[in-house]
């Protein structure tokens, strides 16, 4: 079984949300990339490193600088007579162009998978997580997005796969890029980060968030997170939010400041290694999840601690 994988990328290096998805196609069969981009020759070059993949097909075309995906899914389709799967990081790139690529085949996507039990059977969560499901289908042709914190990421170096050039579709004119604004910080990337420290509504305003939540995240060299209710409330823009219909992290340790743990924002952190909840309500949900709780008022405790550390 040959299975193909989007490679995220910058057109400059690879995103790590691509790592975990070679280990979940790696259980399916023989694992080729597709890098699709303009100038990305160095991208595909890092990629072929990867361990376990046994090919690198380039498609090289200033069609694909922005990786829209109106005119990616095309470029997969292409690809697909010789191969038996798809997959795609379940991110917002992922989870852009596989649905498109799902429907050019005429067959069923299976998303967000957490873990591979047969070569057509997989488990996902539903409902929020609050239950897991273990699908099976019975596509010819398989499109997956893959859970990135539930699967180990493929090691960046130890493989020498070949570098095929593929021919480009070229741009399917259903779409233009304009623009795009992008957030720049110093900390880490809130999906690959050890340690993470989120805020909610608890924090009462965007002021009070910055200056509790952030002295903690740069003693920790933490990336910072929010709940949606505290990204609703504008305190901080919504690349922060952690959640259902926000990034899913899974990191070594979480610590929610302030945060109640709404069923959405459970299903974005609960997979974290060690989860630290301080909240002055006892009973707030987010405590039967946390492996450490504080029952505190954040105001003194989270300044308390970040001058201790």
């Amino acid at each position: 079984m040959k299975t193909l994988v989007l490679v995220e990328h910058d057109n400059a290096s690879l995103k790590d949300a691509t790592l975990a998805t070679v280990s979940a196609a790696a259980k399916l069969g023989e694992v080729h990339l597709l890098v699709a981009g303009a100038g990305c020759a160095q991208v595909a070059e890092a990629a072929a490193k990867i361990a376990g993949v046994a090919k690198v097909h380039l498609a090289d075309d200033a069609a694909y600088a922005h990786q829209l995906p109106e005119t990616v899914a095309p470029l997969v389709v292409s690809l697909m007579d010789h191969h038996d799967a798809f997959l795609a990081p379940a991110t917002t790139t992922g989870k852009n162009i596989a649905p498109r690529v799902a429907a050019l085949l005429d067959v069923m996507q299976v998303s967000d998978i957490i873990a591979v039990d047969g070569p057509d059977t997989f488990t996902r969560p539903i409902y929020a997580g609050n239950a897991i499901a273990k699908v099976q289908t019975s596509d010819k042709k398989l499109v997956i997005t893959v859970r990135g914190t539930a699967f180990e990421k493929a090691a960046k170096d130890g493989g020498s796969a070949e570098i095929e050039v593929v021919a480009s579709t070229g741009d399917a004119g259903l779409s233009s890029f304009v623009s795009a604004e992008l957030a720049s910080s110093e900390r880490p990337e809130l999906t690959s980060a050890k340690v993470i420290v989120s805020g909610g509504r608890g924090l009462g305003n965007g002021e009070n968030y910055h200056a509790i939540i952030e002295p903690l995240a740069d003693k920790l060299g933490a990336a910072v997170g929010a709940s949606r209710a505290a990204v609703d409330a504008g305190f901080v823009p919504n690349d922060y939010q952690v959640g259902q219909t926000g990034k899913i992290v899974a990191p070594e340790i979480y610590i929610a400041v302030g945060i109640s743990g709404a069923i959405q924002h459970l299903a974005g952190m609960k997979d974290s290694k060690t989860i630290i909840a301080i909240n002055k309500d006892e009973d707030a949900p987010i405590f039967q999840v946390a492996d450490i709780g504080l029952v505190a008022d954040l105001f003194k405790a989270v300044p308390e601690l970040t001058s201790k550390l």
